[in-house]
């Protein structure tokens, strides 16, 4: 446990921060206000775990969000990038790396036949709702409430990630008559996207986390993802597939390999980056061919196909062609997953275990978690005191209720058990 000293270390920083960043932090939920605590400023990680500026030790399970699969500073990674660094950080031109990565993409991904490369996920979701509206002729997008793509005005109508942690709905700043463009119903409710479609006869897209995990995390109903595909193809509308988290985790192919269901358009980010800033959207090649300079759907950006992100996203993306390495990160993620239900069952505190390859989150609530409705239903509060608790024993989980946690592969038993253990036993002092 920090002692006073060491947490004086990174309060000052947070301090500072106020004075010259909105919020003293660059990212939201990064405040740590909804667990009511302050940032702990990270000076390095490498493998499984975060290193503080007081010099405290962490078992990650933030791991940027979802891209450190193979666990921070892998020897390939940081290998590919110190080579590429060599020749330069940036060109402004095209360069080897990023063909041959669109071509691994396009390879591994079953719905991808060509891609474009761009900086975040949320240039990918906004290029891809624009190459949507351009290829349907159509203008509103259907989402779903609790799917975060990023905070493009089209999306923060009932997002979820860092609005839902904060307890908005929509953000101001978003004209009405853009958000009047974005409908918004439930997760995992057919009914309602079939009653969208008969009300609104200009619907473009749905565009969707197939597994959600920017409200926790929510696994489909069965039918649900099909059931989508099949609107789509029938109201004439594209289904994009927001991978952003789920991408080259969940599977080698996504969720998209993992459900077998066939997307018009998928985004990328995160992990295809080998954890550099980097985003990608691709999908059929009729529909991508409408992008500039090929067609006139216009999109841009100087430091897309960046060497060094390309550099390590191959690297990275090279590794996890091997099916050892999903069988490794499912067989952790299992351990982990298997002894928090454990905990469930001697203990009378109510909390639902939601897990899948790579990914997991509790939930602080009775019954199964369905959908962002069901998700509010958690005990906020109870959350929190678990989270300072496992903080202050070493485990840095999601500062947020409303986050996935993220498992790698360098996830050792012993940090799953340690990780177990502090769980059990913040739950008994609650």
């Amino acid at each position: 446990m920090p002692d006073t000293i060491q947490i004086k270390k990174s309060h000052r920083l947070f301090e500072r921060a106020k004075q010259v960043i909105p919020g003293g932090v660059n990212s939201p939920v990064r405040s740590c206000l909804a667990v009511g605590g302050t940032p702990t400023f990270i000076k390095s990680a490498d493998g499984a775990y975060l290193h503080d500026v007081d010099g405290d030790t962490y078992i990650d399970y933030v791991g940027s969000w979802g891209p450190m699969v193979l666990g921070h500073r892998h020897p390939h990674v940081m290998e590919a990038l110190e080579h590429a660094l060599q020749h330069g950080t940036s060109y402004g031109a095209p360069c080897p790396a990023e063909v041959e990565l669109a071509e691994l993409v396009c390879k591994t991904m079953p719905n991808i036949e060509m891609v474009r490369m761009v900086n975040s996920g949320t240039e990918a979701t906004m290029s891809a709702v624009r190459l949507a509206r351009a290829y349907t002729n159509k203008s509103t997008i259907l989402k779903f409430n609790g799917c975060y793509h990023g905070h493009g005005d089209s999306f923060l109508v009932e997002a979820g990630s860092g609005l839902a942690t904060l307890g908005l709905a929509n953000s101001p700043g978003v004209p009405e008559s853009i958000a009047k463009l974005t409908i918004s119903v439930s997760y995992n409710n057919l009914d309602a996207v079939k009653k969208a479609f008969a009300e609104h006869k200009d619907i473009a897209a749905i565009i969707l986390e197939p597994v959600v995990g920017n409200a926790g995390l929510i696994l489909p109903k069965p039918e649900f993802l099909e059931g989508l595909r099949e609107l789509c193809t029938t109201n004439d509308a594209l289904l994009i597939f927001d991978e952003v988290m789920t991408g080259f985790r969940v599977s080698k192919g996504g969720a998209q390999e993992l459900y077998k269901i066939k997307p018009d358009l998928t985004c990328l980010g995160k992990i295809i980056g080998g954890g550099l800033p980097v985003g990608a959207y691709g999908g059929k090649k009729e529909i991508m061919e409408m992008i500039a300079p090929s067609g006139k759907v216009y999109q841009a950006g100087t430091l897309s196909g960046n060497p060094l992100a390309m550099a390590a996203g191959l690297a990275q993306l090279r590794i996890l062609q091997s099916p050892l390495t999903y069988k490794m990160l499912e067989s952790n993620t299992n351990r982990l997953a298997d002894g928090l239900k454990a905990i469930k069952s001697n203990k009378k505190f109510p909390i639902q275990v939601a897990h899948v390859t790579g990914m997991i989150t509790v939930f602080f609530t009775k019954e199964p978690v369905i959908d962002l409705e069901t998700a509010k239903t958690c005990d906020t509060e109870a959350f929190a005191k678990v989270w300072r608790h496992l903080l202050q024993n070493g485990v840095y989980w999601p500062p947020s209720q409303f986050e996935a946690a993220f498992m790698s592969t360098v996830h050792s038993k012993q940090d799953i058990d340690k990780t177990i253990e502090a769980f059990e036993k913040a739950l008994g002092e609650l």
